[in-house]
């Protein structure tokens, strides 16, 4: 058996830049939240995203309501995120039917790139957004399907330089010292 060498020139793959942030969809947040602070990860801010918060929402192509119970945290230069889905049909939801609890996604940077433009370089490699939303007017976010391909789910997202995030809903064990 041969194995085709690829020449590093025919790869442009530097539009995803780093990956910032891995995350893991689950049923139970509260229960997968106390793993991690087992671990010594956290704390962990948490917040409600649905149609009161993250606009412009689609699913699969189509406008789609939804909401999830979101939890982050952060590791050296990398963030954890984990959702809980609650209603309309998701990407999270899918994935639980289909894979159980497990990472789901990746976020990828793609700083090099506007916010369109990488979602025109995914388009141009074959993939459609299969999920998007405006949380709170100003963050863009679009996840592509590329689980066939590399087994999970690639997020991009627009942030503006000055965006911050808004104080959590609660905290999770509790909030920072």
């Amino acid at each position: 058996m041969s194995v085709e060498v690829i020449d590093p020139g025919r790869l442009s793959n530097s539009f995803l830049g780093d990956t910032t942030q891995v995350c893991i969809v689950t049923r139970d947040l509260y229960r997968k939240l106390e793993g991690f602070v087992q671990l010594g990860i956290g704390p962990w801010a948490i917040y409600e995203y649905g149609p009161h918060n993250t606009t412009d929402q689609t699913y699969r192509g189509r406008p789609q309501p939804y909401s999830m119970r979101v939890a982050l945290a952060t590791t050296g230069s990398s963030r954890w995120e984990l959702i809980e889905p609650l209603e309309g049909p998701t990407l999270y939801g899918d994935w639980l039917d289909q894979y159980g609890e497990s990472v789901q996604h990746v976020v990828q940077k793609c700083d090099s790139l506007e916010y369109e433009a990488k979602i025109e370089e995914f388009r141009r490699r074959g993939f459609e957004v299969a999920q998007s939303g405006t949380m709170w007017g100003i963050v863009r976010f679009a996840y592509f399907d590329t689980v066939p391909l590399i087994g999970v789910a690639i997020e991009v997202s627009a942030y503006p330089a000055d965006a911050q995030y808004p104080e959590p809903d609660s905290w999770y064990p509790a909030p920072p010292t």
